[in-house]
């Protein structure tokens, strides 16, 4: 089920605007289980680190920074999603054709298996490890930190947000699937190297699109 279509926004900014919007919405939704977890090892830390502050107040602080970087992913999308449009590859059902589909998902695959991706991985799993190495206990620090885990977590999670594009932008059991996806990422054993399979996976399903 998708909860709206392409052309239903306005042309020019006002139009973006609101697909930035909706885009951050659905982030916001998608990312919020992944950072449930960084949210409770920093609030614990935080009482003792920021005295005189309220405890929720530095945490939303670093949800605040996280989810900027979240916004600049958004207005990302947003724009990729109007150039789609405009070239009209974009279907009523919000997703693109089989062939760039089949692109898409080939290059999720890819960098599913790059060091890079594996890097950005570690760093989500590790809360108490960047704490303890980034800690920053200035005025503005709950913010810093929030937002440098952001760029972290859009480095681990782009790709995977990305296939909304594949799937179905709003697409509500789609969006369920990536957002199980992502926090299975997170919080599997490291064994399992899940990353890895969904990058197989991605492969081969791009694979049979393009052909």
């Amino acid at each position: 089920m998708n909860l709206f279509t392409p052309h239903a926004h306005p042309p020019g900014a006002a139009g973006y605007a609101l697909s930035v919007g909706l885009w951050f919405a659905m982030m916001v939704a998608m990312m919020l289980p992944a950072l449930l977890p960084w949210l409770r090892v920093f609030g614990e830390m935080a009482g003792d680190a920021y005295p005189g502050r309220k405890p929720a107040r530095v945490v939303t602080q670093f949800a605040a920074g996280y989810f900027v970087i979240w916004l600049g992913y958004s207005a990302a999308a947003a724009a990729s999603q109007s150039g789609l449009q405009h070239l009209t590859l974009l279907q009523l059902d919000l997703r693109v054709g089989a062939t760039v589909g089949g692109i898409l998902l080939i290059a999720a695959g890819i960098f599913q298996l790059t060091p890079l991706k594996e890097a950005c991985l570690a760093h989500c799993r590790s809360p108490l490890s960047f704490f303890l190495a980034r800690w920053d206990g200035g005025p503005s620090g709950p913010f810093k930190m929030g937002a440098r885990h952001g760029v972290w977590c859009v480095g681990c999670c782009w790709a995977l947000m990305a296939l909304s594009f594949v799937l179905g932008i709003m697409n509500l059991l789609w969006m369920a699937v990536l957002t199980a996806m992502v926090v299975a990422e997170q919080r599997a054993p490291r064994r399992w190297r899940l990353g890895r399979v969904f990058g197989v996976v991605f492969l081969a399903w791009g694979a049979v699109l393009v052909a």
